[in-house]
This record gives structure tokens, C-alpha cells and sequence, in this order.
């Protein structure tokens, strides 16, 4: 496998120029490709892509055949798309080889960005452009589980802020934009070495530290922790092969279960960790219980999103797939039968997926756990949707029942009341909210329920609402009051009242 690219400080500001003249953006190769094709190489499918560049000199068109394909361009085409770097400046980058007037990319190099940034991301070539399995030290690029943490992290404006195992740097971009200062670690050589380019090229200020998990930052604090850890369980078996990216070379769950444990420690009074994982869950126990123990003692507060589950062979079959073996091909029933057989010697029933906010108390007080059961569609940022909501619940753990009644809320701009009414009848069987972003929680209302949230609009503090619904429906104010707290705070918790 070629080794990283060079990050040459005098090159790579001509390198971004060359990449912005030639419209090799998100937007740009949309463009180039059309939907169609785009969605496709998303899917790891070559071929609309291929159909699609193989006669278009466009530049854009010619950098997405040559890096995102890893298919052979000429030099003149690359000198054409990169104007000023050439040919020859690729090569000394290490970003191609070139030969006999044909040039082949070493390594991946693809635009990516957010609604405000247009950037590029440096890797290995993934699996479509290599056209086998990947070596074990592959550097992966930009992949569904780095894109969850970029989309669910909240973006806090904070002095200090860690990318633990960064990859190829995705994650310290994005911090870099709005933290004075990143620090990104790494286990790998290779992955710092592709982080270091990537980070350069896009002008992020950002130190990379070499080492394993926490220890790279031991005794040293951070406002905000974001972490695509290697949380894939892999058999510890003979014949298994482990990937960097992906596998800690830990029994279990065990690299999830030490971070929560250990990031407490790393956070500032107020600081916040978002990170995603796997957990086991025993057969005769919930994934709540899971968590409870985890948590049980870690002096942090904790919101727990699981947005998925799988049974053992499941989730072999996914992680099987993930190394490039396919059911039917040599060893492929043999890697399938270890993944059973690990679970089945820890006595797992499921395996869970997740995404996990912790917080350290920004003062003395009793931490705050809610461990949340969503498997339907989100926004697709969720990033002010967990700010928010570390923040409500934060203050309904400060807060008492009395001075949740005393506030005037009001519904979300997102929130609309549903009726489902029975033809003919006069009244609805069911009223229930329905929140537009975040989680798009969906909350069932009675009667009083649906009274309280129909005067929310700040001009009554919760307590006169249900006094004057009580009055109405004729019923004593303290059963009403009684009845409505928990689902009010439920409403805050959730950001459907705010």
C-alpha cells in the first residue's frame, strides 16, 4: 500500500486553489455526476460514475475518475483539472504515480463540507477503487458512522476540544471552526499521517498526539470530547483478522464501557462528550441495565440514544461484509461461525447501536440519566437538538417541581397538534404532539395535557394553566397539577415546550 501523502506546506495552499478553481466541491461533482451517479458512488457502486466521467474532461470530472474511482487519467487531463500543482506536484505530494503519460491516485482524496464549509478529506482508497479487501492499517475516509457524529455533535464555542481517534481528520475540522483549540489522537501512525494532510490542506490549526484511547491526554481537560472510537466487537480468535479503523483488540464492548467510565475525568465543569458505539446486551438483562451499570458511580450525566439493534448473526454478517467477505466465498462460513461463537461464550443476545452525550456537572448536584429508545428518522442536524437538550434536562435536574410550574412556557416552532377522529363522531379519539426536528418525538395527550399545551404561548406560568383547566373541568387544582408535571417536564425535556 503507497504510503500517506506529504503534507507540504508550500504545496498544499496550491493544492486547495487548484481544487476550488475546478469546482471539485460537494455541490460541483453533484453537478458533474448528476443525482443519480452521486447517490450511487455514496453507495460504494462505480459503475453510473464510471459511465458518467469516462469520456467528460471536465475538471472535476477528471478528479473524481482519478480519486474517488482510482481509476487512470492522462497527465495532460491532470494538468488541465490542477492547473497550478500539475502533475508533478501531485506526484510530489504523493497523492499519484504517474507513468508513460498515465497517472493512477495513491490515495483518496474526496470534497466534503458542511452548510458553511467546503473541504477535503485524504484517505486510503476505499474498497471500489483498490478492487479488493482492505489492509488491515487502512485509513478510511468519510463513512456513515463518522457523518453521525459529525451531524449529532453539539457545537459549543469552547476553549479546548478533543477529537479521540480522529482517522483521517474528519472530526477536527469541524471542531476546529468553532474551538480555539483541537487536539487530535490517534492510535495509528497512518491515520495521523492522513489527519496531519487533511488538516493542513483545509488551513485547521490542529495538534495531533500519537497514542491509545485517553492516554495521549492523560490529566488534561476539554470543554467538548467527540469520539467515532473502534467500537466493532471482533472475535479475539485465531484466523480473525482486526482492522485499525474500526477494532480496539478488546474483549466485547469493553472500549465503549472504559470511555464512559473515563471521560468524566477528561471534561471540564459543564463539558460535554458525544460519542457512538456498540453495547452488548447479556440474554435476562435490558440494555438499560447495561447502562445503569456503566454508569452507576461515573459522576456524569448521561443521555443514551440507541438507534438500532441486531442479533449476533446480524451483526456478523454486517461486520463480515465490512472486511470485504462475501457468504459463499473461502473462509467466509468459518469468520461467520467465530462471531457466533464469541457471543455465545459472553451469553449475548443483542448488540446495540448508539449515540451517547455526557456531561460533567458544571456544579454539586445529583447527575441525570435518561436512556432513550429511538430507532425512527431525525433531523439530520442533531446537533442543536442535543445541545438543547442536555440544557433543558441539566436544568430540570437544578430545578425543583415548584419552579417548573412557575415558568411560562411555550410550544416549539416545530411542534402541530394531531387529532385522530373517528368518522362522524364529534370529538378525537387520540390528540397527540408532533415534534418537526430533533428526535421527532411523537407524545400522546389526555385531556388535561391537551388543555395545558394549547395555552402554552408564554403569556401563563404552567401553574395558572392548570388552575384555570382545573376550574374548567371541575376538578381539584392539586390532582390536575399532580397529574400534568410529569408529562410538562417530559415536553421540556424533549424540546417540545421551551
Amino acid at each position: 500500500m503507497p504510503p500517506p501523502p506529504r503534507s507540504d506546506r508550500a504545496l498544499l495552499p496550491v493544492l486547495r486553489a487548484d481544487l476550488e478553481h475546478a469546482a471539485y466541491t460537494v455541490d460541483g461533482v453533484r453537478a458533474v455526476l448528476g443525482p443519480v451517479a452521486d447517490a450511487a458512488l455514496h453507495r460504494e457502486q462505480a459503475l453510473p460514475a464510471d459511465l458518467t466521467t469516462r469520456n467528460n474532461r471536465d475538471p472535476a470530472a477528471v478528479l473524481v475518475r482519478c480519486f474517488g474511482l482510482g481509476m487512470p487519467v492522462s497527465d495532460v487531463d491532470l494538468d488541465r483539472a490542477l492547473p497550478s500543482l500539475a502533475t508533478a506536484g501531485a506526484a510530489a505530494l504523493g497523492l499519484v504515480e504517474a507513468s508513460g503519460g498515465e497517472v493512477r491516485a495513491a490515495c483518496d482524496l474526496r470534497p466534503y463540507g458542511d452548510e458553511a464549509h467546503d473541504w477535503w478529506i485524504v484517505a486510503d482508497q476505499s474498497e471500489i477503487a483498490r478492487g479488493g479487501p482492505l489492509p488491515t492499517d487502512h485509513v478510511i475516509g468519510v463513512g456513515p458512522a463518522s457523518t453521525t457524529v459529525a451531524q449529532w455533535t453539539p457545537r459549543r464555542a469552547v476553549r479546548r476540544a478533543l477529537d479521540l481517534g480522529t482517522g483521517c481528520g474528519v472530526q477536527a475540522l469541524h471542531l476546529a471552526t468553532h474551538c480555539d483549540q483541537v487536539v487530535a489522537t490517534d492510535v495509528s501512525e497512518r491515520a495521523l499521517a492522513f489527519a496531519q494532510f487533511t488538516t493542513t490542506l483545509n488551513a485547521a490549526e490542529v495538534e495531533l498526539r500519537f497514542g491509545s484511547l485517553l492516554e495521549p491526554v492523560a490529566r488534561e481537560r476539554f470543554g467538548l470530547v467527540v469520539s467515532n472510537p473502534p467500537f466493532v466487537i471482533t472475535p479475539r480468535r485465531p484466523g480473525v483478522v482486526r482492522y485499525e479503523y474500526r477494532d480496539a483488540g478488546l474483549v466485547g464492548d469493553a472500549v465503549v464501557q472504559r470511555l464512559v467510565r473515563a471521560l468524566g475525568d477528561h471534561l471540564e465543569p459543564g463539558g460535554v462528550a458525544l460519542l457512538i458505539g456498540n453495547w452488548e446486551v447479556p440474554a435476562g438483562q435490558t440494555w438499560c441495565d447495561v447502562w445503569g451499570s456503566w454508569l452507576d458511580g461515573a459522576g456524569i450525566d448521561a443521555w443514551v440514544v440507541q438507534r438500532d439493534e441486531q442479533d449476533p448473526a446480524e451483526y456478523a454478517e454486517l461486520w463480515a461484509g465490512d472486511a470485504g467477505s462475501r457468504s459463499g466465498a473461502p473462509g467466509y462460513d468459518d469468520l461467520y461461525a467465530a462471531w457466533l461463537a464469541d457471543f455465545a461464550g459472553r451469553g449475548v443476545e443483542r448488540i446495540c447501536f448508539g449515540v451517547v452525550a455526557l456531561q460533567r456537572p458544571a456544579r454539586l448536584r445529583e447527575v441525570w440519566t435518561d436512556l432513550t429508545d429511538h430507532r425512527g428518522p431525525v433531523a439530520a442536524a442533531m446537533g442543536p437538538a442535543v445541545d438543547a437538550g442536555l440544557r433543558a434536562r441539566t436544568w430540570l435536574a437544578e430545578h425543583d417541581d415548584d419552579a417548573l410550574l412557575d415558568v411560562a412556557w411555550t410550544c416549539a416552532a416545530d411542534v402541530i397538534e394531531e387529532w385522530h377522529v373517528r368518522p362522524g363522531a364529534p370529538d378525537p379519539e387520540v390528540i397527540q404532539l408532533r415534534q418537526g426536528g430533533g428526535l421527532g418525538r411523537v407524545v400522546r395527550l389526555d385531556t388535561v395535557g391537551a388543555a395545558l399545551v394549547g395555552v402554552c404561548d408564554g403569556s401563563l406560568t404552567a401553574r395558572q394553566a392548570l388552575g384555570a383547566i382545573a376550574t374548567l373541568l371541575d376538578r381539584p387544582e392539586a390532582e390536575v397539577v399532580q397529574t400534568a408535571t410529569p408529562l410538562l417536564s417530559a415536553l421540556v425535556a424533549d424540546g417540545l415546550l421551551i
